[in-house]
Formats: C-alpha cells, sequence, structure tokens
C-alpha cells in the first residue's frame, strides 16, 4: 500500500460556492452546462454489437447536461464502456466489481455530484422565480460580505 503524498482524488472536492472562492482566479476553470442539457442527437455507438439497454442507456445519457464536455472532450467511447458496465450491472446476480466500476465511471463522466465537483463542471441555475423584493444585494454591487446573520436568515427561511 502506498504511503504518503498526495493522492489523484486526496482532499475535499472543490466548492463553487465557498467563502473564500470568490475571488476571479478561483472562478476560472469552472463549466457551466445548460440545465435542460444536450439537444444534439446521441453519436453513432462506437463498440460492437450494442443491446437494447444498451441503446436505451446510450440515447438518454446523451441527453444529459454533462453530454455537452463528453462531445467537446471526444469522450465517446469513455461514455459507451460505462454504459455497457451498468447494463451488466444491473442484471441480476452482477458483480460487486463492476458495480464499483460503474461507481468510478459515475465520477469520471461527472454523473455523482463529486464528479460534477472534481470536473469543476456545475449546472445553469433554473430561471429565477419572480418575486416582489428583487435579487438580493450582492457583494459586488455591496462592497461587503454578507454577516453571518445574513447568511442564516436564508437557511432558515427569512425568520
Amino acid at each position: 500500500m502506498p504511503r504518503g503524498g498526495a493522492r489523484a482524488v486526496s482532499g475535499p472536492a472543490p466548492d463553487p460556492n465557498a467563502l473564500r472562492r470568490d475571488r476571479p482566479s478561483d472562478q476560472a476553470g469552472w463549466v457551466t452546462l445548460p440545465r435542460e442539457g444536450s439537444d444534439a442527437p446521441a453519436p453513432t455507438w462506437p463498440l460492437e454489437d450494442p443491446t437494447d439497454r444498451e441503446h436505451d442507456l446510450w440515447d438518454d445519457m446523451w441527453t444529459r447536461p454533462q453530454a455537452v464536455m463528453w462531445a467537446a472532450l471526444s469522450q465517446e467511447y469513455e461514455v459507451a464502456l460505462f454504459v455497457r458496465m451498468l447494463a451488466l450491472a444491473e442484471q441480476p446476480g452482477g458483480s460487486v466489481e463492476r458495480q464499483k466500476v460503474v461507481r468510478q465511471y459515475l465520477d469520471s463522466l461527472g454523473l455523482s455530484v463529486q464528479g460534477m465537483l472534481r470536473n469543476r463542471w456545475r449546472i445553469a441555475d433554473a430561471a429565477p422565480a419572480s418575486t416582489d423584493e428583487g435579487p438580493a444585494p450582492s457583494r459586488a454591487s455591496t462592497g461587503r460580505r454578507p454577516s453571518a446573520r445574513e447568511r442564516m436568515r436564508v437557511v432558515n427561511g427569512g425568520a
């Protein structure tokens, strides 16, 4: 077993909303994905002989927000291998090893929360609901950081 030193996924994943991450240099590298997902057609299946389940999963995967980045990074083979492993892991009596591989693919393809954070991807916010109050003033407009009381007010529902 390796001793000491950093690991590829050691430490907490980056958090785009951390209080210390409001500097422009910390926001660089984050990619905002469209909430509605990708509207591009799914690419051609790159592996041989897809099953019906693989075909259904393949089409579904390419409608997700992450598909925008998969297409940009030419990750068709990675997504196809994930789909194949997922279809195999779903079968009764699927091995724990297959399930582990599926979990690793979920992270590497940004399909899990941890995977999205590690890839520095975030999904665009939904259109804000209209309110009579208007938007809360941002730190940029007020020049000061919100107090702990103001931050807790948001958590407690404005009480």
